[in-house]
């Protein structure tokens, strides 16, 4: 082949029309990207070593073309993973945003009172009902718990006169990393206050906090471990025990949380997390923690307290690069909404009802998927339903198992990668795990609209 047989940019373009893929000039770049690429492989052999033809290159245009052109898409969890950091955390109900996001569409309240005429606070109803499920004097939330963390640091510890930084005291074992490498060291160095180490990674005592309480300290930070556990011989100090004595030395006591709930679980081993509730009586002077967690909404940082304290932050002008636009706003404001009604719950807020799920029950539901699966009579697929554990994960009790079912699958003439990867290729990405040289699909994960598609997929697959 020579240079002069290859596809044209027209017919690149006429075929990726064809594909009902982006064309012309949008996609230019990565229609040269694969031109230029063939005629590097043309220069670098003889022409009748490259086996390429004209149906070849422009397959693989239109697969440089799907490749980049692929933003946030739907995909299929079967790893059991129910906050799962990479695949977007908690997913929404289907309700919710049927409920939420037509009215954006139109000019809203946001910012405006309807009694009065007059401008009104954006987030004036989140805050009711923060308020009214945690119990707390006020409320408030941000982008994300990391801005709310900061906000707290940053607009309750002042520097000292003299240029000294306020001090803010948190055990060796806490000083968390978190997704992205983003950690507890940096934001207090940003927020500008001094981080005063205290204890050791695996002990620490209400004495060590008090031990180092100097003229400049500011607060008592507590930080929850929410993507790691220390096990053995460990020992650590309460927020309750920190609160007192944080309180009587005229210092905050601050709880960044990382993942909470409004819910009291049932399901073992989650029912012993306490709720914000219950998390606030322990005397903290702010509590903060993540929206898109084990609360199952969106991305936002929550902050619950005092009113003096709240006022505070909202009045700090890092608050307004900070808060919620109004689509999350929206969409918070309707996720805390189905905190009201229990029974309604685990059906309006997802990751509720996913951590809830007995074995029993995902068992049930595997079982009729493999019925509808209907495999050959005689196949080289080995598809069998195994007990395995699922996890909560997304920074949430991490190591914590939930009993779960899955469908594991293998053939002799697939790896497990090679089988992994084909998942991952489908125009609705499955994202399964591997365990023992096969692919484990965990029922756990597997929402209820996605049953069908996931089907059609191994339908395809297991076809001979």
């Amino acid at each position: 082949m020579s240079y002069q047989n290859l596809p044209s940019i027209t017919e690149c373009d006429a075929y990726l029309k064809e594909q009902k893929l982006p064309n012309g000039k949008a996609v230019r770049e990565q229609v040269n990207i694969v031109l230029n690429l063939v005629r590097k492989e043309i220069s670098q052999n003889s022409a009748d070593s490259v086996s390429v033809n004209n149906t070849e290159i422009l397959e693989r245009v239109a697969a440089q073309v799907r490749k980049e052109s692929r933003g946030t898409q739907r995909v299929i969890n079967a790893t059991g993973v129910v906050v799962h950091t990479n695949l977007g955390r908690a997913p929404l109900s289907e309700s919710l945003l049927s409920k939420v996001l037509p009215g954006m569409s139109s000019y809203s309240t946001l910012e405006f009172d309807l009694e009065t005429g007059k401008r009104g606070s954006r987030d004036s109803k989140i805050r009711k009902l923060l308020r009214s499920l945690s119990g707390a004097e006020d409320a408030m939330v941000v982008n994300n718990n990391a801005a709310a963390v900061f906000l707290m640091l940053k607009a309750l510890t002042t520097n000292d006169p003299g240029g000294k930084k306020p001090e803010v005291i948190v055990s060796r074992g806490e000083l968390v990393e978190i997704g992205g490498s983003f950690r507890i060291p940096d934001i207090m160095r940003e927020a500008g206050v001094k981080l005063v180490e205290v204890g050791t990674t695996n002990r620490c005592r209400l004495a060590d906090y008090e031990n180092a309480i100097t003229e400049n300290t500011a607060a008592l930070l507590k930080v929850h471990p929410s993507n790691y556990e220390i096990h053995g011989f460990t020992e650590s100090v309460s927020v309750e025990k920190m609160a007192k004595l944080a309180h009587s030395k005229g210092l905050f006591c601050f709880h960044d949380w990382g993942s909470g709930s409004f819910y009291k679980f049932k399901q073992r081993g989650l029912s012993e997390y306490l709720t914000a509730e219950q998390e606030l009586s322990a005397g903290p002077d702010l509590l903060a923690f993540s929206g898109d967690k084990l609360l199952g909404g969106v991305q936002a940082g929550v902050l619950l307290g005092k009113t003096e304290n709240i006022q505070k932050l909202r009045n700090h002008a890092l608050y307004r690069a900070l808060r919620l636009d109004k689509v999350t706003l929206g969409l918070f404001e309707a996720t805390l909404g189905a905190y009201l009604d229990l029974k309604t719950l685990p059906e309006n807020v997802p990751t509720i009802g996913l951590l809830e799920l007995t074995r029993e029950e995902i068992r049930g539901k595997a079982k009729d998927f493999i019925k509808q699966l209907k495999l050959p009579k005689k196949t080289a697929w080995n598809c069998e339903l195994l007990e395995t554990e699922s996890r909560t994960g997304g920074g949430a009790l991490p190591e914590l198992p939930l009993e779960s079912a899955a469908l594991v699958l293998s053939h002799p003439e697939w790896s497990s990668n090679e089988l992994q990867e084909w998942f991952r290729s489908q125009a609705v990405p499955v994202i399964v795990r591997i365990h023992e040289e096969q692919i484990w699909l965990d029922f756990r994960t597997i929402l209820p609209h996605d049953t069908a598609e996931l089907l059609q997929v191994l339908s395809r697959l297991t076809a001979d």
